[in-house]
């Protein structure tokens, strides 16, 4: 395990492989900044800075779709924001956090409760539009889906649970609800997440110090901890040395944490970004591909 990138974020999230580009972006919520790492050059920056995003997917043309505070959605195309929605009714106080894109292009998009508003699990489709599909949710958290799309596991870190639905991949339907993993108390909180080569489910701890792999029969098979309270998500990412578009490719693990506002509790390496090899391939997020009628700040003034 290494150390790539120590911002200190307060609350790095949403790692995810561009494999256009062959890096890797990753984000600090609170802070809404976007960060980028180059694992061929070691080369990482900070990229955007901007309202608090919660989650980020991959387009299908490339560029990010950011899911962000007051149930905002906007295109980056590396330049400037063009807004999908502008905020989302009964979101106002809100932001979204963990996302996910679906095999059809669709999103799954979570966000989190307030003091009056439980959490909510939209999907927001190809067309733009954007439904509530599970509700009454406190902390909206990791996603992820079997290597055959027929399973999409699902993370409500307040009920320290880890969700696993039938998914119709063409639709994205979900339905048959069952508990995957319940995690013990004062064990820490599951937080995001990611699905092996081999279908098994990577559970980042949110104080819990560790990194835990369970079986597709919801056993726990590994721990990895870690030196820093706040593990917060994993992904798969390709080996630069590794021949391009190879399925096993995906063999490096870059794993975000939190709490480097308060490192004295948290750990000398809280909020930055790690890399593992565990000796298993991951594959490749699918690409969102939310239509492209957004506005622009520009281009309403």
């Amino acid at each position: 395990m290494e150390v790539i990138a120590n911002y200190k974020c307060v609350t790095g999230e949403g790692p995810i492989w561009h494999s256009d580009e062959k890096k890797l972006y990753w984000l600090d919520i609170p802070a809404g900044s976007i960060f980028r790492y180059d694992p061929f050059t070691n080369a990482h920056e900070k990229v955007y800075t901007g309202p608090q995003i919660g989650g980020i997917t991959i387009q299908a043309d490339g560029n990010l779709l950011l899911f962000m505070a007051k149930g905002a959605v906007a295109i980056w195309d590396g330049k400037e924001l063009h807004y999908v929605i502008e905020s989302l009714e009964g979101e106002e106080n809100s932001r979204f956090n963990d996302v996910i894109a679906a095999p059809n292009g669709s999103v799954f998009c979570g966000t989190m409760s307030t003091d009056k508003t439980a959490g909510t699990l939209y999907r927001m489709d190809v067309d733009g539009s954007i439904r509530p599909i599970v509700t009454g949710i406190g902390i909206s958290n990791g996603l992820g889906f079997t290597t055959d799309c027929s399973w999409m596991y699902y993370t409500d870190s307040t009920a320290r649970t880890i969700y696993r639905y039938r998914i119709n991949p063409k639709n994205s339907e979900i339905s048959d609800r069952s508990v995957f993993v319940t995690t013990p108390p004062n064990d820490g909180i599951p937080d995001g997440m990611t699905v092996d080569s081999e279908n098994h489910v990577w559970s980042a701890r949110w104080d819990g110090w560790a990194l835990y792999r369970y079986s597709p029969e919801g056993q726990q098979v590994e721990k990895i901890e870690f030196n820093t309270k706040k593990v917060s998500c994993p992904t798969f990412a390709e080996d630069p040395l590794a021949r391009d578009g190879k399925k096993d490719s995906f063999t490096h693990m870059y794993v975000t944490t939190a709490g480097g506002d308060n490192q004295k509790e948290n750990g000398d390496q809280a909020g930055a970004l790690f890399r593992l090899n565990p000796k298993i391939s991951g594959k490749p997020e699918f690409r969102s591909q939310i239509c492209l009628l957004y506005t622009s700040d520009a281009a309403d003034e």
